[in-house]
């Protein structure tokens, strides 16, 4: 069952973190849970929504503890559950003018481009999810850069996980904690919440600024793809070294 309730051991394991941490915090009211009977009880489903939002203000350690602690580089793990971010990318799926000037024109026009991938059986269903994350709390982040992403991963809405990247010429007010404009944009559908939590844990470790400046300078759809391509074959060779 995807959303049962989870232990503070089952949520440590969950997350990658020491079992006493998750205690210490849970204490102090840090973290999504509730006590029954005495005992710390965290919901599946609240705990994604809570990493969701966490994920940006990370370091790289924790975030590559996320991506082990959500199957990939765990002995034994499936071999599709360390796909690469860029696998889920395709040409097709790149747009460097996207033609939306603000929010709602934003994520109607970055489904117009998910459609374009021919993976997707739902679009509005999609649509009507982006809204509803976002009208919860922006997935825009203090470089320029926002994430969108349903509230909960959508298994029935498109044929396989995918994303989507565009860039608008001119910044769209999306919600910066920052207050900046956002100019850059990585939609992500993922059919389960351990994949999409890994999937947005690889990205927040690509994009960061020399790699958002690189990409806002590009001027072709290839030379986007092998920017991303390089700098997350670099993000996994520092994910493999001693730590």
């Amino acid at each position: 069952m995807p959303y049962r309730s989870m232990s503070l051991e089952d949520f440590a394991r969950h997350v990658g973190m020491d079992a006493r941490d998750v205690q210490r915090l849970a204490d102090r009211g840090k973290l999504p849970a509730q006590k029954v009977g005495g005992q710390w009880r965290f919901n599946r489903a609240r705990v994604t929504e809570w990493l969701q939002q966490e994920m940006p203000s990370l370091a790289e350690d924790r975030l590559i503890a996320i991506e082990r602690s959500m199957g990939c580089g765990l002995e034994g793990a499936p071999a599709d559950d360390c796909t690469f971010v860029t696998d889920l990318l395709g040409m097709e799926g790149i747009e460097l003018a996207l033609p939306a000037n603000t929010k709602a024109s934003l994520l109607r026009e970055l489904v117009k481009l998910a459609q374009r991938t021919g993976l997707l059986y739902d679009p509005l269903g999609l649509q009507f999810a982006l809204e509803e994350r976002e009208g919860m709390c922006s997935t825009a982040l203090p470089n320029g850069v926002a994430i969108p992403h349903p509230r909960q991963p959508m298994p029935y809405v498109s044929a396989e996980p995918l994303i989507a990247m565009a860039r608008v010429s001119r910044g769209i007010g999306f919600g910066s904690p920052d207050r900046g404009l956002t100019y850059l944009f990585f939609l992500i559908c993922c059919h389960d919440d351990r994949h999409h939590l890994r999937v947005l844990a690889r990205l927040m470790r690509i994009l960061d600024g020399d790699t958002v400046a690189a990409l806002m300078e590009a001027e072709e759809r290839e030379a986007v793809l092998q920017l991303l391509i390089d700098k997350e074959n670099q993000v996994i060779a520092r994910s493999a070294r001693p730590r």
